[in-house]
């Protein structure tokens, strides 16, 4: 394998803390970095940085892991500005034009929604994000969902079956003979395809009986489970989450003091998604009330048409810590550390000795013009390992 040394590093931001400053973010400045194709081989003081068979120049610039986004919905066509601009003026979301995207997405070719995927994992790549999970759920029929899933698989091996994102027009008159279809003949096209199953439990979408259901004929056939929770209303899916042992519960809008107790107890991570607030002027999540509890946080995209049209991560950085009140620091961590936690994978988001060989190099000296330089691309180049 051919390694290659990173020298000039002005701060090397590790997520190990028994690297650096032995801070949970494991800094060090004026450092060097050695990796393979694969994984890290070495850190330590620029000074000592040993010889590798190729050499890059950080140029004084920051270098941090590469972020992961450990929730997206990419695989889609159509797009609802019009939504966006009505939200700007007044109008209350509800999450009712999921069905707009569905038949946009219905009516695309697969080779339509290859290159639109394509096209948006570009720009997540060129802001730094080096991991990506990605959903279905824009197309909710057996055949369509197997679809979306198998375009998933060409670019992501966390690939999150979402056929309970919202019940089809078709089955407006029977949710029991959806929920019916998701545990059987749906499930069965698509947990082969999927490492990861999730519903979208809220208000106007799938109550926790539902979600119940599908989530555990899902685990019995091997996945994996996430879940969207309380964006909308408070919706007893927390503890659901908990109950289950999900890796993650997504959105948490609305929380209950019990809700943040339960979640601290657990394994399972909070993934707040601060672009569906300011892209549907709704309130934020209190990320201070969850990490002042001990509550594990990661920060997504949420990359999707309708609610949060989105591929920075380092804008969803900004949105947590002016809207949010988290520390750069702590959305750092929480957009790299905690989106792998979400994902259980303790290979990315940081890069400790045998991490994964995923960063990102910044054109600036520290990690927090990624937030102090909102609406600019401070990232000046991306790397990901042969095996991402």
């Amino acid at each position: 394998m051919t390694t290659r040394v990173v020298r000039n590093i002005g701060e090397l931001t590790t997520n190990d803390p028994a690297i650096g400053d032995e801070s949970s973010l494991g800094r060090l400045l004026d450092a060097a970095m050695v990796v393979d194709d694969e994984r890290v081989l070495w850190i330590g003081p620029n000074a000592n940085a040993p010889d590798a068979d190729e050499a890059f120049d950080a140029k004084n610039g920051a270098v941090i892991p590469g972020f992961v986004d450990s929730h997206t919905h990419l695989v889609f066509a159509g797009e609802r500005s019009d939504e966006f601009e009505a939200r700007m003026a007044g109008v209350h979301y509800d999450g009712g034009g999921i069905g707009r995207t569905v038949g946009a997405t219905r009516a695309a070719s697969r080779d339509e929604l290859r290159q639109g995927t394509k096209k948006r994992i570009a720009e997540l790549f060129a802001g730094g994000v080096t991991t990506v999970e990605i959903k279905s759920g824009y197309e909710l029929t057996t055949e369509g969902e197997a679809r979306e899933l198998e375009i998933a698989q060409e670019f992501t091996d966390e690939v999150t079956w979402l056929g309970a994102h919202v019940v089809p027009p078709e089955f407006k008159n029977n949710r029991e003979g959806y929920v019916e279809l998701l545990c059987s003949t749906m499930l069965d096209s698509c947990a082969p395809l999927a490492k990861w199953a999730d519903v979208f439990c809220d208000r106007g979408a799938f109550s926790v009986e539902e979600a119940r259901e599908v989530l555990e004929r899902s685990r019995a056939e091997g996945l994996l489970l996430r879940l969207h929770a309380n964006q909308l209303a408070h919706s007893g899916a927390v503890a659901l989450a908990v109950e289950l042992d999900a890796a993650s519960v997504d959105h948490c809008t609305f929380l209950e003091d019990s809700d943040i107790d339960l979640l601290s107890a657990s394994a399972t991570v909070a993934t707040l998604l601060p672009g569906a607030e300011f892209s549907t002027r709704s309130e934020y999540p209190s990320a201070r009330r969850l990490l002042d509890a001990g509550v594990t946080v990661a920060l997504a995209t949420d990359c999707n048409p309708g609610s949060s049209y989105v591929t920075s991560m380092a804008f969803v950085m900004a949105l947590a810590v002016r809207e949010m009140f988290m520390s750069i620091d702590e959305a750092l961590f929480a957009a790299t550390k905690g989106g792998a936690l979400a994902l259980r994978r303790n290979d990315v988001g940081h890069l400790g000795i045998g991490a994964r060989a995923d960063f990102a190099i910044l054109d600036a000296p520290r990690a927090a013009h990624l937030v102090y330089r909102p609406g600019g691309n401070v990232v000046r180049d991306a790397y990901r390992s042969s095996k991402s």
